[in-house]
């Protein structure tokens, strides 16, 4: 069976865990970890996607005390498994209605479904985090090579629709992974722009 459902125990987050739902992705990021290592923190993060919505919830009820805090992250895309992923987040609402639920995405969603993601998820998610990785459009391409044409304007959309869905959203950016300079000035105002917050996280050579 994949792992499906892992944890990273560190201080910073001991009751959350993270549902890893596609190796698949419409990005191939330069300082991704799954370009560097096939684990997180010992679970193996590679599979063939061979699993039911049952198979997540057996892996979920293996963590005790129940979490805090449920992400979806993990080596892809989630929103590629869109439909397994609702089927998750509103087994998580009727059960544990208590739990936070948070998505780390790419923001190609609208773009690749054409169609409003983010309003199909309003009452089911709590936070959108999306990487926004560059205040332009020749950068992003040179650091995310993204699949899908005017990738960079598809990230603008969807933490704009995100956030008139009523999900407290974050656009992220990635610095310290190589020489190159991502302005981040820039960044957080673009952000602020679309109604999001800013996260400038500091790339860590492990993934955590």
């Amino acid at each position: 069976m994949p792992t499906l459902v892992y944890s990273i125990n560190n201080e910073k987050n001991p009751k959350t865990v993270y549902i890893n739902l596609t190796n698949a992705c419409s990005n191939a990021c330069v300082f991704c970890l799954r370009e560097q290592k096939d684990d997180v923190c010992g679970a193996n993060m590679w599979h063939d996607e061979n699993y039911t919505l049952e198979d997540i919830i057996e892996q979920f009820k293996n963590y005790n005390p129940t979490p805090q805090n449920v992400v979806f992250c993990g080596y892809g895309e989630p929103f590629l498994k869109k439909d397994m992923m609702k089927a998750f987040a509103e087994y998580l609402r009727k059960n544990y209605p208590e739990i936070k639920i948070r998505v780390n995405t790419n923001g190609h969603a609208n773009a690749i479904y054409k169609t409003n993601v983010a309003e199909e998820f309003k009452n089911l998610l709590d936070e959108v985090s999306v990487s926004l990785n560059s205040d332009n459009a020749e950068q992003y391409n040179e650091i995310c090579q993204p699949k899908i044409e005017n990738a960079y304007e598809a990230v603008k959309d969807f933490l704009k629709s995100c956030k008139q869905a009523g999900i407290k959203t974050y656009a992220s950016i990635v610095t310290g992974f190589d020489e190159r300079e991502i302005n981040v000035e820039n960044c957080e105002k673009i952000a602020n722009e679309l109604g999001a917050e800013f996260r400038n996280r500091e790339f860590i050579s492990n993934g955590y």
